[in-house]
């Protein structure tokens, strides 16, 4: 029979009472679960979810499928987990002021590639950066096909003049893995170029993100920018 909690040390009534950094690890855990299972406490199964992966990390990088082998786990509790841990990731990246910094590919690919790598159709996005390289607004501009996405300059600078930025980087994925760039890519990076330069509005860098890994164009000498 399961021992009944006494309301003062519930996760919930305690991170009320005494503030979220006051709880352990395995009682913030067991406020994102929700609920036990029959003969277990939620809290029980937070330890065993902890247990089963070693630590936090490899918890926390852990995928649905994997999660949903521990016993208690179903798709819903799995969910519920992959968008905390989601959440958790994305606060880490962001500066005052909701801006995050973004001074090199790698950290352009860090802030995005999350929300497009595992897009089954190819997808586009635009991170506006201010005078001091941080990004302080993106969004996916547009959608194409299984191998290809289309966008026009006006839709681009459309959004950067609307937003008052200062600088573009745009990152779009390969749904095969293969970050290498195709023709058309550097195609849309010379006509973004030439149409930024017009309008004062540079474009810095235009990312292809592969499965595991990602191509930046300005590393590789397409984009000819002293800094980035």
């Amino acid at each position: 029979m399961l021992r009944k909690i006494p309301e003062g040390e519930r996760p919930r009534e305690r991170l009320l009472l005494r503030g979220a950094e006051a709880l352990s690890l395995t009682e913030l855990l067991a406020i994102c679960l929700g609920s036990g299972r029959k003969g277990q406490s939620v809290l029980s199964l937070a330890e065993t979810l902890l247990s089963h992966f070693g630590d936090l990390t490899s918890l926390t990088r852990a995928s649905v499928e994997a999660l949903t082998e521990v016993k208690g786990i179903g798709k819903a509790k799995a969910t519920q987990l992959k968008a905390a841990f989601a959440l958790g990731v994305r606060v880490q990246r962001i500066g005052g002021e909701g801006k995050c910094l973004v001074a090199s590919p790698q950290d352009a690919y860090r802030l995005i590639a999350p929300e497009i790598q595992k897009e089954k159709r190819e997808v586009l996005a635009l991170l506006m950066r201010d005078a001091k390289k941080h990004v302080f607004h993106h969004e996916i501009i547009a959608i194409g096909t299984l191998s290809e996405v289309m966008v026009h300059p006006r839709e681009v600078f459309h959004q950067a003049l609307h937003h008052r930025a200062f600088s573009l980087i745009i990152v779009h994925n390969h749904p095969s893995g293969d970050p290498t760039p195709s023709q058309a890519d550097i195609d849309l990076t010379q006509l973004l170029m030439t149409a930024g330069n017009l309008l004062g509005i540079p474009l810095d860098d235009h990312i292809v993100v592969g499965a595991h890994s990602y191509i930046s164009l300005w590393e590789k000498g397409d984009i000819k920018r002293a800094k980035y």
